[in-house]
């Protein structure tokens, strides 16, 4: 029995639910994003597509693009309290739900078809339900692979439904470009095109060993991906493989202390996240873009995993006296926690070095977390910290 997989995709999401609480946006060019001088773009609303408008774009860009649009900055909590309703409607219909992303994810509702009838009733009954119950459209893919639905509801955005038989997965693929393969960027593009291939179609029709020689174990799964075979399975389950933060500055920061001050911001906030969830990590990653939008990373792997801002802090300090930080202009800074498990191992020490002051510290984390929590991030900071400019 071939499997039914429905990839789901909210449209315009953050900028949909800007309009769903200011009903008076409805219509206007609406573009969701950082600030004006450094942000980006991180959702636009339909109306605000035909001006060039896109995701990942610079505000900056955006405004001089349409300089009508109603720009507004992100709210994550909101976004994910509507996400979290929705992705709860897709769970009446099967338990294999694997989240892509805040606001896109796969069903497989393989095992669902006796309960609520094949895959195509499904997606739309789920599609119904999220605009009565939520009031926002969702677009739909249908297909055998994880791979070609995706594809699908890409197609049929925005609020479109687009069901792809298994028997015509190679007739659907075959004439769409190659851009739309996954692992198909600028580099693969060009080879690819050298070769004389421009669709998918095209691709297919490429020997495998030839892909192989090319492109070597990425060459095999474009063939493979040519001919619409994807074995991956829906996991609901799938663990959290790193937790982190990033700041973009309203200008380029040079001076070490400033940069210091940044580092235990963003160590502050990723430790917190982490032990909200209950985790540690090992592997403490710092993320570095200049001023010319160079981008590096160094990163360092303990011997206990830690969920402690200060251990956190003192690594990314270590690290960051591996890149030319302050030498050159930073435009942003990253902090990321990988290597996650549950729960703080025994043998890990706090600063205080003693197990009495470990379940002191631990005892102040969540004194800490819990008037965050009530009262916002910015309730108790370090007081290094309190002299940055936005406080």
């Amino acid at each position: 029995m071939e499997r039914e997989i429905i990839h789901l995709d909210m449209d315009a999401f953050y900028a949909s639910v800007e309009v769903l609480d200011d009903p008076s946006l409805a219509g206007k060019p609406v573009i969701v994003g950082g600030s004006r001088e450094r942000g980006v773009v991180t959702s636009a609303s339909y109306e605000a597509r035909p001006f060039g408008i896109h995701s990942a774009q610079p505000v900056a860009s955006a405004m001089r693009l349409c300089p009508q649009g109603i720009f507004l900055p992100a709210r994550m909590a909101r976004y994910q309290e509507v996400s979290e309703i929705i992705f709860e409607i897709f769970r009446r219909f099967t338990p294999l739900v694997e989240p892509l992303s805040i606001d896109e994810g796969f069903l497989d509702v393989t095992g669902s078809r006796r309960l609520f009838g094949g895959a195509e009733s499904i997606a739309r009954e789920i599609r119904r339900l999220v605009r009565e119950e939520v009031g926002l459209t969702v677009s739909a893919g249908i297909a055998s692979t994880k791979f070609v639905a995706k594809i699908a509801s890409d197609l049929g955005k925005p609020d479109g439904l687009v069901c792809v038989a298994h028997e015509n997965t190679q007739a659907f693929l075959a004439p769409l470009p190659i851009t739309r393969l996954w692992g198909v960027g600028a580099v693969t593009f060009k080879a690819l095109k050298r070769m004389g291939v421009a669709t998918i179609g095209d691709l297919s029709r490429v020997p495998g060993e030839r892909l192989r020689k090319e492109f070597g174990r990425h060459g095999e799964q474009l063939h493979l991906l040519s001919r619409g075979a994807d074995p991956r399975s829906v996991e609901p389950h799938r663990p959290v493989k790193s937790m982190g933060r990033e700041e973009t500055f309203s200008e380029d920061l040079t001076d070490r202390e400033a940069l210091n001050r940044e580092l235990l911001s963003l160590a502050t906030k990723v430790a917190r996240r982490v032990r909200r969830h209950g985790l540690t990590g090992k592997t403490v990653t710092l993320k570095v873009k200049y001023s010319d939008f160079e981008l590096v990373t160094r990163s360092a792997t303990l011997d206990t995993p830690t969920n402690d801002a200060a251990r956190v802090y003192a690594i990314c300090g270590e690290l960051l006296e591996k890149t030319k930080a302050g030498a050159r202009p930073v435009r942003l800074l990253g902090i990321y926690l990988s290597r996650l498990t549950s729960g703080l191992p025994a043998g890990q020490m706090s600063l205080l070095e003693d197990e009495g002051g470990r379940e002191r510290r631990e005892q102040l984390h969540a004194a800490l977390d819990d008037l965050a929590e009530r009262f916002g991030e910015d309730a108790v900071v370090p007081g290094m910290l309190l002299d940055k400019p936005e406080r």
